[in-house]
């Protein structure tokens, strides 16, 4: 791959931005500066640098975000700052999109790519992904609103039931909730329908991904993934945001 064509693949921008990045010699690979805008580059494994920061090449970009309050999952967003916001401009020149959404003062684990068909994968109902939730709730919980919320309760728009995976009390005002759906606003009125209100709302884990302890909200890594099987492998480095 010829360098200018590899850091458009990496979100520097279009083909005339990134050849005055070359040009302007702030592009180097091992600590030489290159600038030839059609060097072959051997882009496997490779680490390069632009205006003195390290890049790693990613085919793809897998991104895990601990969402904040008051920001939308949207490219377009009508009422707060786009999750979009919170990444590099590299990263939002290469498209993004977050896998499914969150309400804009839910927080807690969110995940965005470039790749299509893993997109796909963990959005698709019949993949049956859970997500696990952590609810604070209005009035103390009690064993008949956990039992509705495992059998199903009815929604508005829906005459079938709707059913959580599990449902736990943690304390009397903390509901540990799992779904494998996708609903609209779907904790809190499934929630409501058992007699109850969320009053806060918190994603904890999204099939195989966990949000890591130590990830701040607002802050984000990178995720590496076994690519054949879409299964995720912890880098052993992870980026900060």
């Amino acid at each position: 791959m010829t360098l200018i064509k590899l850091l458009q693949s990496q979100g520097f921008g279009t083909r005339r931005e990134c050849r005055s990045l070359i040009l302007s010699g702030l592009v180097s690979i091992g600590g030489q500066i290159i600038t030839d805008t059609d060097a072959d580059i051997d882009y496997q494994g490779l680490v390069f640098s632009v205006d003195g920061k390290d890049w790693q090449y990613r085919e793809n970009v897998y991104v895990l975000m601990n969402k904040p309050a008051g920001h939308e999952c949207s490219q377009k967003p009508k009422h707060h700052p786009s999750v979009l916001s919170l990444l590099p401009v590299q990263l939002r020149n290469r498209g993004l999109q977050t896998v499914g959404r969150l309400d804009e003062d839910t927080t807690g684990l969110l995940l965005l790519t470039d790749d299509g068909q893993f997109l796909h994968v963990y959005t698709s109902p019949k993949k049956n992904i859970a997500k696990v939730y952590r609810a604070t709730v209005k009035h103390p919980l009690d064993k008949a609103q956990l039992a509705a919320l495992r059998a199903g309760v009815v929604l508005h728009d829906d005459p079938d039931p709707v059913m959580a995976q599990s449902a736990i009390a943690r304390d009397a005002h903390t509901l540990e909730l799992t779904l494998t759906g996708g609903k609209y606003h779907q904790v809190k009125r499934m929630v409501a329908a058992a007699g109850n209100r969320v009053e806060a709302l918190h994603r904890e884990r999204m099939g195989e991904f966990e949000l890591p302890a130590d990830l701040k909200p607002g802050e984000w890594c990178y995720v590496d993934l076994y690519r054949e099987t879409l299964l995720p492998r912890l880098p052993e480095e992870a980026g900060r945001g």
